[in-house]
């Protein structure tokens, strides 16, 4: 963050002073990071004291000074230098959009707010300054894109994104908070569970440019339809100026038409040159996948082509590059710096398409942070690819195949059949062994899915949790097997897909 006196904090987030004078207040620099882990913070930083369900940082602040910050946000006075921001009548309002978080009502829901006015103020001096502000959205695939957009602007200045999915209410303006003046550009992913919710964390740091990835079915119990989801995600197009620059993957009709939605002169970006939508600026000729299902292809951009080898797996991110792609040009990037790039980067953000080869031959696909229909069927497709990549013995001639999947979650009145749709695709693909996670009426409809679709016996299991999971995995994985681990965050398979990895390291 760029250097504030406390007491500039305070003006600017509303806030009154506690445990320190005005005077030290105007001569105490916060010179570091803004942190709500205590266990984070580091000497000169602000500490943000946010109720928890299980901890109320209130009751760390006085360890967090301890530990080097020098003050804290906070909604009362905590016995240490504090700029206490009081709840009042005018919270956040689910129904309107407005700034929200699950755990946070009352004092929390003030501290949110006085740092999203923090991350305003910083956001609007550093632009003022030179900062190119990037923001990203989508049903899915928005974390893997904002890692490979980082990537490919990071030859061209100094680059702050998210560590991971840091996209909400929190995350968002506390990533707002890492960039300083000597920051060039700043990737931001913009997530969604209500209306309005891009709108606000977009008004905290208005992008310049902005890129929509697609209109899929991912919290649709939230939303209830798929036009809700399209009108959310098109706040983040309405929220740039006629000066910036709107990406958007016209391979997604729903996407495509918010190209009505801004003055901002738009790029489009496709699979292929001609489109619903009209001509693609941006497009990729025809795509080859290598062993691991890295794509290969020829991107092009007006007159220029440039052969571009990614570093990371599965045929839907090349839309996903196609769009960093898009960004980088825009900022200035040439062909080579791209492929360069793109070829370099590797997932960046923890169990999102991690390919990693065991001692033991096994390959474990490590997708196990999120999942929504369209990704879950993304990984599978790579898994079916990887499998058939190599003569290694099996079925067909292929490697084993294993589909370790746990819920998708927030999908409302769908969740039935979308999940009953996916046991259905590993059959069609061919995967060897289905291994459902977690009890309840979505995973049994996977696995009767996949029953009615193939006849299947033993090739499809269900297991109550993710110890059952890994004990059939260690007692039946067979060297040369593929292991794809994917289910939604809530359902906890990171921990197995961990697990299998840590195994080939012969830590068991």
């Amino acid at each position: 963050m760029i250097a504030l006196t406390v007491a500039q904090i305070a003006e600017i987030v509303g806030g009154r002073l506690a445990d320190i004078s005005p005077e030290q207040a105007a001569r105490t620099t916060i010179t570091g990071t803004v942190e709500f882990d205590s266990r984070r913070i580091t000497p000169g930083s602000l500490f943000l004291a946010l109720p928890g369900a299980r901890v109320d940082g209130h009751d760390h602040a006085a360890a967090a000074v301890a530990a080097g910050a020098v003050a804290v946000l906070a909604a009362r006075p905590v016995g240490v230098p504090a700029i206490v921001v009081e709840p009042g009548a005018a919270g956040p309002d689910r129904r309107s959009g407005a700034l929200e978080h699950d755990d946070a009502v009352g004092s929390g829901a003030a501290v949110l707010a006085a740092l999203a006015a923090l991350a305003a103020a910083v956001s609007a001096t550093l632009v003022a300054d030179g900062l190119t502000i990037v923001g990203v959205t989508g049903s899915s695939g928005k974390t893997s894109t904002k890692d490979l957009i980082a990537a490919v602007l990071a030859p061209l200045g100094q680059v702050v994104a998210p560590p991971g999915s840091f996209n909400n209410e929190l995350g968002h303006p506390w990533t707002v908070l890492r960039a300083d003046e000597h920051t060039d550009y700043l990737v931001l992913e913009l997530s969604a569970r209500h209306r309005g919710n891009i709108a606000a964390l977009a008004a905290i740091a208005p992008p310049q440019v902005a890129v929509v990835l697609n209109v899929g079915t991912a919290h649709l119990g939230e939303f209830g339809s798929r036009e809700a989801i399209a009108e959310t995600k098109a706040e983040l197009v309405e929220a740039v100026g006629e000066s910036g620059v709107v990406i958007l993957n016209v391979d997604d009709s729903a996407v495509a038409a918010m190209a009505d939605k801004t003055a901002a002169r738009v790029v489009r970006v496709s699979r292929s040159e001609r489109t619903g939508a009209g001509t693609a600026q941006v497009w990729a000729g025809p795509v080859l996948l290598d062993e691991l299902a890295r794509p290969q292809f020829t991107l092009h951009a007006g007159a220029d082509e440039t052969e571009i080898r990614l570093g990371v797996s599965g045929d839907h991110q090349v839309g996903n590059a196609l769009c960093a792609a898009a960004v980088a040009l825009e900022c200035g990037a040439t062909g080579p710096q791209l492929a360069a790039a793109l070829a370099a980067a590797e997932p960046a953000s923890q169990h999102r398409m991690h390919v990693s080869t065991r001692t033991d031959g096994v390959t474990v696909i490590d997708d196990a942070y999120n999942a929504n229909p369209d990704s879950m069927r993304a990984a599978l497709q790579a898994l079916a690819w990887i499998a058939r990549g190599r003569g290694r013995g099996g079925p067909g001639g292929g490697r084993r195949s294993w589909a370790v999947l746990g819920e998708m979650a927030e999908l409302g009145d769908d969740a039935i059949s979308e999940h009953d749709r996916i046991g259905r695709l590993a059959v069609r693909l061919d995967v060897s062994r289905l291994v459902v996670v977690g009890v309840g009426r979505s995973m049994g409809a996977m696995l009767h899915g996949a029953v009615m679709e193939g006849s299947w016996g033993a090739e499809a299991t269900a297991v109550a949790d993710v110890d059952a999971a890994l004990a059939l995995l260690r007692a039946e994985l067979e060297p040369g097997d593929v292991v794809l681990v994917k289910a939604s965050n809530s359902a906890g398979l990171t921990a197995l897909a961990e697990a299998l990895v840590d195994d080939g390291r012969g830590d068991r």
